[in-house]
């Protein structure tokens, strides 16, 4: 994804100062409590969502007092959410190192989530009261998804639609906020920050959706984790939900249903469930759907001002879709 020089070094210099404060952020005079925080933002990861708050800054002022503090909050609120996650998951591993669940215990895990949430809501009140409605309103569509998602579809609802509307909630909903927290403030004019906000929406259902399609379709050394490992953990994903609602043909069609209803712990059954799931044309209309999240994010992107950071969003649909082969 190219990104040009200029802004590229701003927002490298920018995650810096995110950086410095997350770390500040999660500091307590309990030292068990700053050792179990630092546990998951020592572990690293993309950063995507500050990244974001940092771009979308730049259709203002990127230097605008609130903004790095906005990248921490939105950072500390999926930070705690991943432990949360892991308890709830029973997951002993993140970010390749013991979860803090396992390292500690759940309740250890559980009150340090409850931490982070606290130390970005410290963060927000100095942002003003409409951040903090942003984030209140975010905060309820992330439990609403976990929500949704751990009981399931009623009977008389569409699996699928059910499915996206957890992927908007639960995964959408934070990455739309990071992109109106820049533009926000960064104090670009309300039309713009409705337009980033929305993209951005877009944009995080569009990510999940290629993580789905990457689960099933890349080798290991692509996707940095084990193929199928949703298969194996019976999380129905876009093309399986697809699959099982007759999207396509194929002969196989009977026995990969079958498959999919089934526990896929064994690794005979694991492994022709994912070669039927990698052949069936359930995967091509995933990328179609996919392609279509991305090209609806950019269609609205393209009526914001040609400077470069609607290049940089831009690109980031392009990437979206690529990175599914």
């Amino acid at each position: 994804m190219a990104v040009d020089d200029g802004l590229a070094a701003d927002v490298q210099e920018r995650l810096a100062a995110v950086e410095s404060l997350l770390l500040e952020s999660v500091h307590s005079e309990d030292p068990l409590l700053t050792q179990a925080s630092k546990h998951l933002v020592e572990a690293g990861g993309k950063r995507f969502r500050p990244m974001l708050v940092l771009l979308a800054s730049h259709f203002g002022d990127p230097a605008a007092a609130g903004v790095v503090p906005a990248a921490v909050v939105v950072e500390l609120t999926h930070l705690a959410t991943l432990y949360h996650d892991d308890v709830m998951d029973e997951a002993t591993v993140r970010r390749g190192s013991p979860s803090a669940n396992a390292r500690w215990t759940n309740t250890v895990a559980i009150l340090t989530g409850d931490y982070l949430f606290a130390r970005a809501s410290d963060l927000l009140a100095d942002l003003g009261p409409e951040a903090v409605r942003i984030q209140a309103r975010a905060f309820a569509r992330l439990v609403r998804g976990q929500i949704q998602e751990t009981v399931g579809p009623t009977p008389d609802a569409d699996p699928l639609k059910h499915y996206l509307q957890v992927v908007a909630d639960k995964t959408a909903s934070l990455i739309a906020v990071s992109g109106q927290f820049g533009a926000l403030l960064g104090g670009a004019p309300s039309h713009v920050v409705d337009t980033i906000t929305s993209a951005c929406e877009k944009i995080g259902v569009a990510f999940q959706l290629s993580d789905d399609i990457l689960d099933i379709a890349s080798d290991a050394e692509q996707s940095g984790k084990t193929p199928g490992t949703d298969l194996r953990e019976g999380i129905r994903t876009l093309p399986m939900h697809l699959v099982l609602a007759g999207a396509g043909s194929g002969p196989d069609d009977a026995r990969l249903r079958e498959l999919l209803t089934q526990d896929l712990t064994d690794d005979t059954l694991h492994a022709e469930a994912l070669a039927l799931l990698r052949a069936h044309p359930a995967m091509d209309r995933a990328r179609t759907d996919l392609r279509r999240w991305a090209e609806d994010a950019r269609a609205e992107l393209e009526t914001l001002p040609d400077i470069p950071v609607r290049a940089a969003f831009t690109g980031l649909c392009d990437y979206v879709v690529s990175r599914t082969g």
